[in-house]
């Protein structure tokens, strides 16, 4: 009986058939290997700030000196945040602006350490079996971690700003979170697969990573885009979920600070949220399948 289970664990046929070796059942396996996801995301913690002096508070820093500069850049030189000479400006820029940064960061790091997870991991792929989706699965759940300290700062912020959100406006913010929680996995695990035959793939990664703060409303209002490129170029400028995923953060966090019910996109609840998950959704599944065709051969070309 312990044998039956043991290879039913390691993602084998339980009544004893043959499988082909390094192939397991794909994100079911992480579910059933709870505890060494556990274990791989306390190891890539304790890896990641061995040697810091400042540790996790580094994710207050970074996002800190990221909003300084473009707060000063956009807000202040460019006049995006509304004041007595600038009364077209987006009123409590700052939070604007805040609520996007900690998404599109959280999703610019699970995305750039889910896609190296695999190579990084390399050592401990050739040693033993174990479930590789666990890998870039860990590096999001370690960005998450990242996350937590980012949305408490962005909360009290709100609540200072006369922040009331409905529960809708709160449920939009879940949506978000999930949106490119799924968007950035699926993605990372077609780009960590990819990326153990082919190397370039780290550098496309980093380029998606480069534009993806500019190609969703953070740093702007998403009207400049409709009104500069016009109505056609919106609906597609919509079809990125992580454009989606922002103004929900904008609807939940921003908007309940202002009177500027018009600044949100419209159909963002009725169509545009149930479209970015779905396409989240079928980005999770298309990875999932290349990264299971690709895995057989992790451990040769690793």
């Amino acid at each position: 009986m312990s044998s039956v289970a043991d290879r039913s664990a390691a993602g084998g046929d339980p009544r004893g058939g043959l499988v082909v070796p390094g192939y397991g059942h794909g994100l079911r396996d992480v579910v059933r290997s709870r505890y060494l996801l556990k274990l791989l995301v306390q190891k890539e913690l304790r890896v990641r700030y061995r040697g810091s002096v400042l540790g996790l508070l580094w994710s207050y820093v970074k996002p800190g000196v990221q909003f300084v500069v473009f707060y000063i850049a956009l807000g202040v030189f460019l006049g995006l945040e509304q004041s007595e000479r600038n009364p077209a400006g987006l009123p409590n820029y700052a939070i604007y602006l805040f609520s996007g940064i900690v998404l599109i960061n959280y999703f610019n790091e699970a995305l750039g350490n889910a896609s190296r997870s695999i190579v990084s991991n390399g050592g401990l792929i050739k040693k033993i079996y174990l479930p590789r989706e666990l890998f870039p699965i860990a590096s999001t759940w370690v960005s998450a971690v990242h996350f937590v300290p980012q949305i408490i700062i962005l909360l009290v912020a709100c609540l200072f700003t006369g922040w009331s959100p409905t529960v809708l406006q709160l449920a939009a913010a879940v949506a978000g979170f999930l949106i490119v929680t799924m968007f950035a996995i699926g993605l990372g695990l077609l780009f960590g697969a990819v990326n153990v035959y082919f190397r370039d793939a780290e550098n496309l990664v980093d380029m998606l990573l480069m534009v993806a703060t500019w190609a969703s409303p953070v740093l702007y209002p998403w009207l400049l885009v409709r009104e500069k490129l016009g109505e056609t170029f919106f609906l597609i400028y919509q079809l990125n979920p992580i454009t989606v995923a922002v103004e929900t953060f904008h609807f939940a966090f921003w908007l309940p600070t202002t009177e500027r019910a018009e600044a949100i996109p419209p159909n963002l609840l009725s169509l545009w949220i149930p479209v970015a998950l779905v396409t989240s959704g079928l980005m999770l599944v298309i990875g999932q399948l290349v990264f299971r065709r690709l895995e057989g051969r992790f451990a040769q070309e690793l």
